[in-house]
């Protein structure tokens, strides 16, 4: 079993034989994980966790909390193999809402620090962290970076907000992990992982920090906490 995109086409690259379930895979055929959702064929299945959408939800979102904002500061790994496809989604739905992405490139937790500084300088409004080993390795100095420059920030899973973040809208990990397991028991019953589709998510969790917002000033919208899965107090 495998999480994250990289951790999969390692997997598969270093055996065609041995099953493999991905557990998470932000973009499984774009990467050549699988040949396909339906048919994945070859030794990998499993689960993704993006649709086309998201995006464009996650910053609706923001639109919604922050209505003058102009610029997003997009901090993401961006040698992660599925920035690549996401690059485009995330620009498109940016811009068809009306504001300028800025992406930041965070590699080494070093980065980190530098990545919000220049999102200041470069008068960001607000911050979107994508979904990588090393954000979600840095939570918690993530979230403390996020409240220091006063940056209202949207993560991809509802650990940072937690943590103290602003706003997650993702999937649930805990759920695809679970989900991954009966991926498992289907193929030490016989079933071969080419034959399993690759399962998309279907229910994305809302979650709003409203301690976050009242300490960077906002005043987040009744129509938002009430469409909100969970609000954090």
């Amino acid at each position: 079993m495998t999480r994250g995109t990289p951790a999969a086409l390692a997997a598969k690259n270093a055996t065609r034989t041995i099953p493999i379930v991905m557990a998470t895979s932000g973009d499984p055929v774009g990467t050549g994980a699988v040949s396909g959702l339906a048919r994945p064929g070859g030794n990998v299945t499993g689960l993704s966790t993006l649709n086309r959408e998201v995006f464009g939800k996650r910053f609706g979102l923001l639109r919604e909390a922050i209505p003058g904002m102009a610029r997003l500061a997009v901090v993401e790994n961006l040698s992660n193999t599925t920035f690549v496809t996401q690059r485009r989604q995330i620009e498109v739905a940016a811009r068809s809402l009306g504001f300028q992405p800025q992406f930041l490139d965070v590699r080494t937790p070093e980065d980190l620090g530098r990545a919000f500084e220049t999102a200041i300088k470069q008068r960001a409004d607000a911050v979107f962290v994508g979904p990588d080993t090393l954000t979600q390795t840095n939570v918690g100095r993530i979230v403390d970076l996020s409240a220091k420059h006063r940056l209202p920030s949207i993560y991809s899973s509802r650990e940072f907000v937690e943590a103290g973040g602003l706003m997650a809208y993702g999937v649930s990990y805990p759920e695809q992990y679970r989900r991954a397991a009966t991926y498992i028991d289907k193929i030490f019953k016989g079933a071969k992982p080419g034959d399993l589709p690759v399962e998309q998510p279907t229910k994305f969790e809302f979650v709003i920090n409203l301690k976050t917002a009242k300490a960077l000033g906002l005043t987040i919208p009744q129509s938002l906490l009430q469409r909100a899965d969970q609000v954090i107090e």
